[in-house]
């Protein structure tokens, strides 16, 4: 079978865990058969995966499966790189992203750069559900969530304060300045414009990988089809204050359709932003793609541009089979965690293309 100009040729064949499809140069992605309900995330962050599930036991809507899941890693503080106190930015701060949508109604709630607060998916679902908008960032999103009867706090620790001493000793490097003055290889500022601009990409050796990435991202399903994803980070490490990463936009952090079903991302944000990989990944589901394969395309476009991104992307139908795809040495083997059972949360894992 020959498709499109890329020449893949798919060899298929059912096993008893799930379907293979095995592409050229020995690269395969599995399509795994679950049951409804099901909850599905990046990383092996299976707290998560077990605090969503456990929702739906106690007879929450899907809604509150995403919001407690994704809880769960901001209290645990996954990896580090969800929560509070730690990646700060270059000025010693922790921010936070987050969003949530509802694929039956479209409904999306997002909060970027959330200063003082650490429930960043719960704020995202207060801006869901309290308000008329999609997006609020920074302090005024703040303002949002203590109207809404958050506490604020600050969101530093011992180990933010750590990691921004010691990049501040490193001559501030890695940093994420290009085509300004003095040269931010070398100097930690203050900056200015620069009278050359380089044209080639400047996203080599930033240290993006699977301890510094963008996000847990959940998609869940209950029994009825309805789809509800979400995402929640605290960013890039030693990012530029104010950066929005890829986590609280529609399409680029997460998506979700009903009869379509729900995908997420993660790595390198502010790629992956510009190619919408998680809408793709749903769009290719609803035309009757198999999720590993959907979300396998969806990279494709991103790796063409930019080869040494790193990322992946995970995909849920309706019917409760999930598969993913990854990109990038900086991962190298990419595990995301499933649990349709009140039993176990499993693991799976994908090569990287």
């Amino acid at each position: 079978m020959t498709i499109g100009a890329d020449h893949m040729m798919n060899k298929m064949s059912a096993t008893t865990q799930g379907l293979w499809i095995c592409l050229f140069a020995a690269i395969c992605v599995q399509t795994s058969f679950s049951s409804l309900p099901i909850v599905v995330n990046t990383w092996p962050f299976t707290n998560a995966t077990e605090a969503g599930y456990n929702e739906f036991l106690r007879g929450g809507s899907v809604i509150d499966v995403v919001e407690k899941g994704c809880s769960k890693c901001e209290v645990l503080r996954c990896d580090g790189s969800v929560g509070e106190g730690s990646d700060p930015d270059e000025d010693g701060e922790v921010t936070l992203d987050a969003m949530i949508m509802d694929g039956k109604t479209m409904d999306v709630g997002s909060v970027g750069c959330l200063r003082n607060i650490s429930s960043a998916i719960s704020v995202a679902r207060m801006v869901m559900e309290r308000t008329g908008h999609t997006l609020l960032a920074g302090e005024l999103a703040t303002k949002f969530a203590v109207e809404m009867g958050f506490k604020e706090s600050d969101l530093s620790s011992n180990k933010s304060d750590t990691m921004y001493k010691q990049w501040i000793e490193n001559n501030c490097q890695p940093n994420y300045r290009v085509n300004v003055s003095p040269d931010p290889e070398k100097s930690c500022g203050p900056y200015h414009p620069s009278t050359n601009v380089l044209e080639e990409s400047t996203r080599k050796d930033k240290g993006i990988g699977y301890l510094n990435h963008d996000t847990i991202g959940m998609v869940a399903v209950d029994t009825n089809g309805h789809v509800v994803s979400g995402t929640t980070t605290n960013g890039l490490n030693h990012k530029i204050p104010g950066r929005v990463g890829d986590s609280p936009i529609v399409g680029a952090g997460s998506y979700a359709q009903n009869e379509m079903g729900g995908a997420a991302a993660t790595g390198d944000g502010d790629i992956m932003m510009r190619f919408l990989p998680s809408y793709t990944a749903v769009q290719l589901m609803g035309s009757g793609m198999a999720p590993s394969k959907a979300a396998l395309f969806s990279i494709k476009p991103i790796i063409n541009f930019y080869p040494d991104f790193n990322g992946a992307v995970i995909a849920v139908n309706t019917k409760g089979e999930h598969g993913a795809a990854c990109h990038g040495s900086g991962i190298g083997t990419f595990h995301y965690s499933v649990k349709d059972n009140p039993d176990k949360v499993n693991l799976f894992s994908v090569k990287c293309v």
